[in-house]
């Protein structure tokens, strides 16, 4: 009886291998692991935000229009509910996208006023923190790139003959992926260009003029 049993499993196995099951399980993992390293890195710049606001206001509190909003986009960030299950739900994921895309457009209106403040400019901690946010936005783009390359993976292999059939039996369905009119737009990093620009050389003197020539007297 043992023995029988022990080949009915040893078939099960073979008979879920060959449907594909265990690479739904890698592809649906992979997926997972990429979504959260896409919500680290944008909680990373979340953090940033509040110091990089304070940089600016120390030295541009006139430009408070541009930094509430920065602000307000930031709070929006935070409200959004991020959870497993938004992978799950295009409308979730919509709504956080277009949260991080109205940060996004945030920070570079504040980036381009700071543009207007050579002293802001020059400061270590400013620059620091731009630094910072320039390197997170890289992270977000490659982070991005492995979620959008790990869900159309897992999409394509759920359609595809026989896996569809074990999925349609295990209950997995398609993931949400981004989906932007413009992804360059949003995968470019925010810059500021530190390099004051040098001061223009002053205009020479004009040369003395040259006195006209005495009238000769009439003889």
């Amino acid at each position: 009886m043992r023995k029988l049993w022990t080949v009915l499993a040893a078939l099960a196995t073979l008979s879920l291998t060959n449907c594909g099951y265990n690479v739904i399980q890698q592809n649906d993992e992979a997926v997972k692991s990429s979504w959260s390293e896409v919500v680290n890195q944008y909680q990373r710049r979340a953090d940033l935000v509040p110091n990089l606001v304070n940089s600016v206001k120390g030295f541009a509190q006139q430009e408070k229009d541009v930094l509430l909003g920065v602000t307000n986009a930031r709070a929006k960030v935070g409200s959004t509910q991020i959870s497993p299950d938004v992978i799950n739900d295009p409308a979730a994921l919509q709504k956080f996208q277009a949260a991080q895309s109205e940060l996004t457009g945030a920070l570079s209106r504040l980036l381009v006023v700071t543009e207007n403040y050579p002293q802001l400019k020059s400061d270590q901690l400013f620059r620091d923190l731009v630094a910072q946010l320039e390197g997170t936005e890289n992270r977000i783009a490659v982070a991005r790139n492995r979620y959008i390359k790990a869900v159309q993976d897992y999409n394509v292999d759920i359609r595809t003959f026989p896996n569809n059939l074990t999925a349609m039996v295990f209950g997995y369905k398609e993931k949400a992926n981004f989906t932007v009119e413009n992804e360059k737009s949003i995968s470019t990093a925010p810059k500021v260009d530190f390099n004051v620009p040098p001061t223009p050389a002053p205009a020479p003197a004009p040369a003395p003029a040259t006195p006209a020539p005495a009238p000769v007297p009439a003889k």
